[in-house]
C-alpha cells in the first residue's frame, strides 16, 4: 500500500549538495526531507577536497571549529613533475587577496556529510530518510508535486512545493523529469588505491608524469591517496596485463614509494572511476530543480566536484528560501506551482561558474592529460614553461579558481524557527 507524507522541499540524494542545502533551508525554517538511498555514507574514494570557498561557507555558518575537530590533512601546494623538472608549481599561501582560508581540507566524504547532518539536526524542519530510494516523479497539471520512493516497508509518495534532484552524475530524477546532459569528453579515467605513507615522504598534492602514464599522490597524512590515470576505456586492458605490470608502471612514476608498492596485492585494492564531463542546459522543470552532478558532472581534475555542488546549494538556497518559506505557509501549496522564473534563477547565477570551471577543466585533459596518456614517448615540458616565474604565475591563476572557485556565493538566508504548522509526514 502506497502511503502518503509531505514536506516543502523534498532533495533525492545525500551527497555534499543535498546535504547542505538540506541544512540551509531547515536553518531558514523551512520544512525539509532529505532522501537518500544508502544506509550510511561509507563509501571509499568518494571525493574529499574541501576548498578554501567550502571552508568559507562553514565558517559563515558556525561549522568550521567542528570541522577542525574531525582528524584530517591540510594541502597548501600542488605539484607536477615530468622529465624530473616542474610542470605545475603553486602554492595557496602565494595566491594574492585577502582570503581567510589558504587551504584544502582532506576530509573524509563520510564526516564531512556527518557534520552536515549533525547541525541540520539541530532545526525542527530538517527530516533525513536513509535507505530511501527515490523511483520516480509525482507530476500533476504539468508541474512536479513531489516524488515517489522505495525504502524497506514498501513504496511511498512525498508532496513537495519543490522537488531537488542532487542524486548524482546518474541521477533517476533528472532522467525521469526528461533533462538529458551534453557531454564535453574526457581522455582519461582514473583508478584510485591506497598506498601508506611515512613522514619523510613530503606531503602535499604530488603529481608525476611519465611516457604514456600520469598519477597523482594526494597526502592523507598516514598514507597516499594514488589517483593513476588510464586512457578512457582501457581498464579491461590494464587488469589483463595484470598486477605486477600495473605495480612496476606505478613504481616508475613513484620510485620514492617503490618499497610499498607491493601493499597493492589485489585487484580488490584498485577501484575504477569512469571520468565523464557533462551539464544540462536547463536544469529545471515546473515544480524541480537539479543541481550539483545531477546538473554537471565535473571532472576530478583539482577536485573541483564536491565545492561546486555546496556553491550550488548555498545560491539555491538564497535565492528559494524566502519563497519557500512564503509557500509554506500556503494551505493549497501542494496543489499549486513555485514561480518557475524564480526556480530558473539557479540555473542562470551558477551557469557561468560552472561552464568557466568545467573549460579549465577540459583545457588540462585535453593539452596535458589526453597528450601524456596518448603519447608513449618521455614527456617534455614545453619550452615556455621553462621560465620559472611564467610556470608559477600560470600555475597560481588556474589554482586561484579551481580551488577558489569563480563567483563563490556566501551564505545570506536568515536562522529563523519553523512555522509550528510544519512537520513530516503530513497529509496534504
Amino acid at each position: 500500500m502506497t502511503e502518503t507524507g509531505a514536506t516543502t522541499c523534498a532533495i533525492s540524494g545525500g551527497g555534499p549538495a543535498g546535504m547542505m542545502l538540506g541544512l540551509l533551508l531547515a536553518r531558514a525554517g523551512i520544512d525539509v526531507t532529505v532522501l537518500e538511498k544508502h544506509g550510511d555514507f561509507l563509501r571509499d574514494f568518494r571525493g574529499d577536497t574541501v576548498h578554501p570557498s567550502t571552508l568559507q561557507v562553514l565558517d559563515e555558518l558556525g561549522m568550521v571549529d567542528a570541522l577542525e575537530r574531525i582528524p584530517h590533512s591540510k594541502l597548501a601546494t600542488l605539484r607536477i613533475l615530468a622529465d624530473g623538472r616542474e610542470l605545475i608549481d603553486a602554492d595557496l599561501r602565494r595566491v594574492p587577496g585577502r582570503w581567510k582560508y589558504r587551504h584544502v581540507a582532506m576530509v573524509p566524504q563520510w564526516d564531512f556529510l556527518t557534520l552536515l547532518v549533525e547541525h541540520a539536526r539541530r532545526h525542527p524542519g530538517f527530516h533525513l530518510l536513509m535507505e530511501a530510494e527515490s523511483v520516480g516523479l509525482i507530476e500533476e497539471h504539468g508541474a512536479v508535486r513531489g516524488l515517489r520512493y522505495r525504502d524497506r516497508t514498501g513504496e511511498h509518495e512525498l508532496r513537495a512545493v519543490l522537488t531537488v534532484a542532487a542524486d548524482g552524475r546518474h541521477s533517476d530524477l533528472r532522467s525521469a523529469a526528461g533533462l538529458v546532459p551534453r557531454e564535453l569528453g574526457a581522455p582519461m579515467d582514473v583508478l584510485w588505491l591506497r598506498i601508506s605513507r611515512r613522514p619523510e615522504d613530503g606531503e602535499g598534492l604530488l603529481g608525476h608524469v611519465g611516457p604514456g602514464s600520469m598519477v597523482a599522490a594526494i597526502d592523507r597524512h598516514d598514507y597516499w591517496q594514488i589517483a593513476f590515470l588510464i586512457p578512457k576505456g582501457t581498464w579491461g586492458t590494464v587488469r589483463a596485463q595484470g598486477l605486477e605490470r600495473f605495480r612496476e608502471r606505478l613504481a616508475r612514476l613513484l620510485p620514492a614509494l617503490t618499497d610499498r608498492i607491493g601493499e597493492i596485492d589485489t585487484w580488490e585494492r584498485v577501484k575504477f572511476l569512469e571520468v565523464g564531463v557533462n551539464r544540462l542546459s536547463s536544469w529545471d522543470r515546473p515544480g524541480f530543480l537539479a543541481i550539483g552532478d545531477a546538473a554537471h558532472t565535473m571532472s576530478p581534475v583539482a577536485g573541483v566536484g564536491i565545492n561546486l555542488a555546496v556553491q550550488d546549494a548555498v545560491a539555491t538556497a538564497n535565492l528559494l528560501a524566502d519563497p519557500l518559506y512564503r509557500a509554506q505557509a500556503d494551505p493549497d501549496r501542494f496543489r499549486r506551482t513555485l514561480n518557475p522564473r524564480l526556480v530558473q534563477r539557479v540555473r542562470r547565477r551558477r551557469r557561468f561558474p560552472t561552464a568557466g570551471t568545467q573549460t579549465v577543466q577540459v583545457l588540462v585533459q585535453r593539452q596535458l592529460i589526453g597528450r601524456v596518456l596518448g603519447d608513449s614517448e618521455p614527456p617534455r615540458v614545453p619550452a615556455f614553461l621553462g621560465n620559472a616565474a611564467l610556470r608559477r604565475a600560470l600555475s597560481q591563476a588556474m589554482m586561484r579558481i579551481m580551488w577558489y572557485g569563480i563567483l563563490p556565493e556566501h551564505v545570506h538566508t536568515p536562522e529563523r524557527p519553523a512555522p509550528a504548522t510544519t512537520g513530516w509526514p503530513a497529509t496534504p
